[in-house]
């Protein structure tokens, strides 16, 4: 399932996204599609809507378009439908080719896609450090043959890198989409059929490697003219050779080979017509067989780790699949006795009377816990009415020291004397900060009177109940499950909400 034009729309990171997506236990489900997108910080609400009410929507929505999920914006009487690529679509189009699926979402920050590492902008600057240097130093027919040896090399790892899966707009503004008939267009036909293997390398993999070292030797000419011309001959052997499997074995033109066999021609021509016939050098062959040798142990090296990356988030992604089963999840959780805590209002937020109960046993100077409160804080503003959460601080007099005891009692100020924001405020800020005097001004300087008596014997519960080591999360009287990481908890709260026998 192809949709590289609705993720880059809702700039989300592309790899991340389909192994989140793949890896969900009901891939490729539109529940799995949703949940996904909630992970990667696209709020979102699915529906079954006829398309007599499609009027109403907003002027963004997703849509299942052609059996893809597609983004959908209205614009005037016609809608703009992203998915493997652009395309304009008027009502009776859209509402023919889609199904009654409709998903409204709501960008947030965390949607913006983290800035990754790229090599392209090095790349580029080294293709423009020798096109500056070919057509300043060199003649103008070296510099051409240079030119052709760069597109030659960026199309080839344009082809190198969507063999593990990273699409291309240049190939596919090239190749053209698959037809409603076909899985795959005539690019990915001839590439993806490629039966030559030499070390795991395929056909189209000695062409990154060809121009690769055609690009090196090209900043050397004339001295490096002799080798250049042999190699350019020798290349009508691969050109014939594609030529026979595209027109009698796949009977099918793939356009961006079609394209690189335009720039072998015009190297031959080139390296043929005007590049001088100089002596033989043995140092210079020499010299090029290494620089060949590097090259192919580079691309080869590249390809094993990029493939070994391959099988391991393929594999990765099935044990996770298996891992987010909410059945097997559940199944986990009720393996431990259940806990039964007395006191449950003590720092209790959210919705007091919710089916879903969250208990988290923390420690305000544990440095695991202010993420495992931003989990909670996250849960009770994505679900405000449908889950309650008690913050169950460990506190032991005879073990705290008069700082401990203070913030404690600036805590249990504010949270019986102001809003409930204002103590999610103050505890976010404390872990924010780690700074008593700031979560002393909250409270307003009058905590030293307050009875901590429920917080020492809610401390007591926790202890007896064996939960010291923190943080610690209690779902409806059952520990978190060890197995699960404590972000894990977003795979299944949903099905913990509407799961009548679990509440």
């Amino acid at each position: 399932m192809i949709f590289d034009k609705l993720i880059h729309y809702l700039k989300l990171d592309k790899q991340e996204f389909i192994f989140q997506f793949n890896s969900h236990p009901n891939y490729p489900s539109a529940l799995a599609f949703s949940d996904t997108l909630n992970f990667m910080g696209v709020k979102n609400d699915a529906y079954e809507l006829d398309k007599e009410y499609w009027d109403e929507l907003p002027e963004e929505f997703i849509a299942i378009v052609e059996n893809s999920f597609s983004l959908v914006k209205k614009s005037g009487s016609h809608y703009s439908v992203y998915s493997e690529k652009a395309k304009t679509l008027n009502k009776e189009e859209l509402y023919n080719k889609s199904t009654d699926f409709v998903l409204l979402f709501e960008k947030t920050e965390n949607a913006e896609s983290k800035p990754a590492f790229s090599l392209k902008p090095i790349l580029y600057f080294i293709f423009a450090i020798i096109l500056i240097y070919s057509f300043v130093s060199q003649s103008i027919d070296e510099a051409l043959f240079n030119l052709l040896s760069l597109a030659g090399v960026y199309i080839s790892m344009e082809i190198f890198n969507q063999k593990f899966g990273n699409s291309s707009a240049v190939i596919g503004s090239i190749c053209g989409a698959p037809s409603a008939v076909q899985t795959a267009n005539s690019c990915d036909k001839i590439i993806k059929q490629d039966k030559t293997s030499i070390l795991g390398l395929k056909f189209s993999d000695f062409s990154l490697i060809y121009f690769a070292g055609l690009a090196v030797l090209g900043l050397f000419l004339p001295a490096t003219s002799y080798i250049i011309k042999g190699f350019t001959i020798v290349s009508i052997i691969a050109v014939g050779y594609s030529l026979y499997i595209q027109a009698f074995v796949e009977k099918t033109f793939c356009r961006i080979c079609l394209l690189i066999i335009s720039i072998l021609i015009g190297q031959l021509v080139i390296s043929t017509l005007f590049f001088e016939n100089l002596s033989f050098s043995i140092g210079t062959l020499l010299l090029t067989l290494v620089l060949w040798a590097l090259i192919f142990s580079a691309v080869l090296y590249s390809n094993n780790l990029l493939e070994q990356r391959e099988t391991l988030q393929k594999s990765n992604a099935k044990n996770l699949r298996f891992k987010r089963n909410y059945e097997l999840f559940k199944s986990q959780l009720l393996e431990r006795d259940k806990i039964e805590f007395q006191d449950t209002q003590t720092f209790s937020v959210g919705q007091k009377e919710a089916k879903l109960r969250i208990s988290m046993v923390s420690n305000p100077y544990c440095g695991f816990c202010k993420d495992a409160h931003k989990i909670m804080e996250d849960i009770l503003e994505k679900y405000p009415t449908e889950v309650s959460v008690q913050m169950r601080f460990n506190y032991f007099p005879d073990r705290a020291n008069e700082k401990y005891t203070q913030l404690i009692s600036d805590f249990t100020h504010i949270y019986h004397h102001k809003q409930e924001k204002e103590f999610l405020k103050a505890v976010e800020m404390w872990f924010e900060t780690k700074d008593e005097s700031k979560i002393a001004a909250l409270s307003g300087g009058t905590a030293a009177s307050e009875n901590l008596t429920p917080l020492i014997a809610m401390s007591q519960e926790n202890s007896n109940a064996g939960l010291s080591f923190t943080p610690i999360f209690v779902i409806n009287g059952y520990q978190f499950p060890e197995k699960y990481d404590r972000e894990d908890i977003w795979f299944f709260i949903d099905e913990l909400i509407e799961d009548e026998d679990f509440s």
